[in-house]
């Protein structure tokens, strides 16, 4: 609990305890009414302070002023424990309510530290200051060091580096930059120092662009809750006009009519009772609560949603598109075979390790960590990198030429093409073809687990887009389980097919887009409900999204439909079981059936029990 809600706390117990006493002691009269104004005020004096600055503001109808009114005209009609009673009851039901809101906060506000942007000034010592990008003006040199993000375009002034373009590109093969290159804002650079001029401001650069051209509404609420508004709006007033109605109508057509004794005092309890019964607390407090503990127990799950109308969304979804390179693989380089080798396998993969091992390339390590023993770096010597080529050297005194199809060409080396799907490695020995290596990206550890838990959880169909090769894509699309596979696409033809996608499908069915690079900004802000991973994705592609996956698993895309399911049937249940109590209570309050008690559980029984419910929302661990 903060201290506000322990401040709140004391004053309940404290009430209580006051109530207690009082319940004991033989006191009648001006006295009685005295004491019992003591828990009153302790428990009600900000309810009252607020219902004056909602009339001072003319915004007369709300809950502050219906309690006020009620446990006001309870304690001068001398029904004091009842009126005390109600004001404590109201505060037990308004802490409940505080500390599910502000342990749904922490819930996401643990997973809201994503990576800050900053630019690297090198400063007359040498050594390095962190500066805000918006600072940073054009033909500044900034520094950017092996795993940190490209902050501004610009280009390079000293260093060599290869470059992560996949948030950019959609593509899993890094490419290598030198002095002269343009880099563009959004890359990490993975293994050189560089030092680079911006050619723009923060605001102007590739990042920033995109990011402008995506909407950002996190703030919209649900359907749900602008019903709730809505009804609270017309609703208050209604039921005070009622009160005011029940209060004075029945006393003068029993006086004048009926010449009967009007019971002034009789009808306006009943009106109390009745304005008590009809605060809507339940439905305004437990409403948004559901989605926002809804919110809280996804983001205790690894799922940040920027909104309770992205919930109740992805609570309707059917279709679920899915981005490759990234999203369903890791965009991480393994070594799967070696082909068309007169050498053993394991000893192309030493002369292969070995004359890369002075190169930091991803290909490089992938080999590395196929060959799986110490690099003797004695048994290497005339290593000669060709830019965009491969490398060549000698191993043990034998020449080994490790790269791509030009370098065979290069060397006039004749070659075989492979016809599975990945990244070929060629090898020759002393001038002779020695066979290929396939290096592929590997599958995300949980990607085929989440479409098949997709479906289970009612999908009715999976599509991936990428602008990879179609071999790849469809090789992909099989092993994972994928109903339709659209290769070869650009960011603009993602966006086309999403919205062919969109004609085809019911009203009522929603259609999730599933991407992690600036290229997927677009389609994400297309899609129905747009999810990005937020680990390794890139900063455009968090900010278009509605929905976040923290931890990068596509297993927790059907984890959050589940979440946003639960959530909405809660939602549900709170209005029904709210707006029936009431409906009843208000009836049996304007014949004078119910009392005082029964008002207070109608309205705070029914808020305590629905804020309970809504609660439930935050436990997501065994959906």
């Amino acid at each position: 609990m903060n201290k506000k809600q322990k401040k709140v706390l004391k004053r309940i117990l404290l009430a209580v305890l006051c109530i207690g006493v009082l319940h004991f002691l033989p006191v009648d009269g001006t006295l009685k009414f005295l004491l019992y104004m003591i828990p009153y005020l302790i428990i009600g004096y900000d309810i009252l302070i607020k219902a004056g600055k909602g009339i001072k503001n003319q915004q007369v109808f709300d809950e502050n002023f219906l309690m006020a009114v009620a446990t006001v005209g309870a304690i001068l009609l001398g029904d004091y424990v009842e009126g005390t009673a109600v004001m404590l009851f109201y505060q037990i039901g308004e802490l409940f309510q505080s500390y599910a809101v502000g342990k749904s906060r922490r819930n996401i506000s643990d997973l809201m530290d994503i990576r800050p942007d900053y630019a690297n000034i090198e400063k007359e010592d040498g050594s390095l200051e962190q500066v805000d990008p918006d600072e940073i003006e054009i033909g500044t040199e900034i520094v950017v060091q092996p795993g940190e993000k490209v902050p501004i375009d610009g280009v390079i002034t000293e260093g060599s580096s290869t470059l992560n373009t996949s948030a950019l590109t959609g593509e899993s093969l890094p490419r290598e930059a030198a002095e002269g290159d343009e880099v563009i804002s959004g890359c990490i650079n993975m293994t050189g120092l560089l030092k680079i001029r911006t050619t723009k401001e923060f605001g102007e650069s590739t990042v920033s662009k995109i990011l402008e051209l995506v909407e950002n509404s996190s703030s919209k609420k649900s359907r749900s809750e602008n019903f709730i508004s809505k009804f609270a709006r017309y609703y208050t007033p209604a039921v005070c006009y009622g009160a005011v109605a029940l209060a004075l109508l029945p006393p003068i057509v029993r006086m004048a009519v009926m010449g009967v004794s009007p019971m002034w005092g009789d009808w306006i309890f009943r009106a109390l009772t009745f304005l008590v019964i009809s605060c809507p607390c339940a439905l305004v407090i437990s409403i948004p609560l559901s989605f926002f503990a809804g919110i809280g127990g996804a983001s205790n799950a690894g799922v940040l949603v920027k909104g309770s109308n992205y919930l109740e969304t992805l609570s309707e979804t059917k279709y679920v598109v899915f981005d490759k390179t990234g999203t369903m693989t890791q965009g991480v380089f393994e070594v799967s075979g070696v082909h068309h080798n007169e050498k053993n396998a394991d000893e192309i993969l030493e002369y292969a390790a070995l004359a890369e091992s002075y190169s930091t390339h991803p290909i490089s390590k992938s080999l590395q960590k196929a060959y799986g023993k110490p690099i003797d770096k004695t048994r290497v010597s005339d290593v000669e990198e060709i830019s965009g080529n491969g490398v060549i050297a000698k191993v043990d005194g034998v020449t080994v030429a490790v790269g791509n199809t030009k370098l065979m060409d290069h060397l006039n080396v004749d070659y075989m093409d492979c016809h599975s799907v990945g990244t070929v490695v060629h090898m020759a020995i002393d001038g002779v073809y020695a066979g290929h290596i396939l290096i592929s990206d590997l599958m995300k550890p949980h990607a085929k687990e989440a479409v098949e838990a997709l479906k289970r959880a009612g999908i009715k169909k999976t599509v991936m887009l990428t602008g990879d090769r179609k071999q790849v894509a469809e090789q992909v699309a099989a092993e994972l389980g994928i109903d339709e596979v659209y290769s070869e696409l650009l960011p603009a033809d993602k966006v086309v097919k999403v919205e062919e996608l969109l004609g085809k499908k019911k009203e009522k069915e929603k259609l999730a887009f599933v991407g992690d690079g600036i290229n997927d900004a677009p389609v994400l802000s297309r899609a129905d409900i747009g999810i990005a991973m937020g680990a390794l994705g890139s900063d455009a592609a968090i900010e278009a999204a509605d929905i976040v996956l923290m931890d990068d698993d596509p297993l927790k895309i059907s984890k959050a439909i589940r979440i946003s399911r639960k959530c909405l049937r809660i939602v549900y249940e709170n209005i029904y079981f709210a707006i029936g109590i009431k409906i009843i209570c208000l009836f049996l309050g304007a014949i004078g059936i119910a009392n005082m008690w029964m008002a207070i559980f109608a309205d705070v029984g029914v808020m305590v029990i629905a804020v309970l419910n809504a609660i439930r929302a935050l436990y997501v661990k065994n959906l």
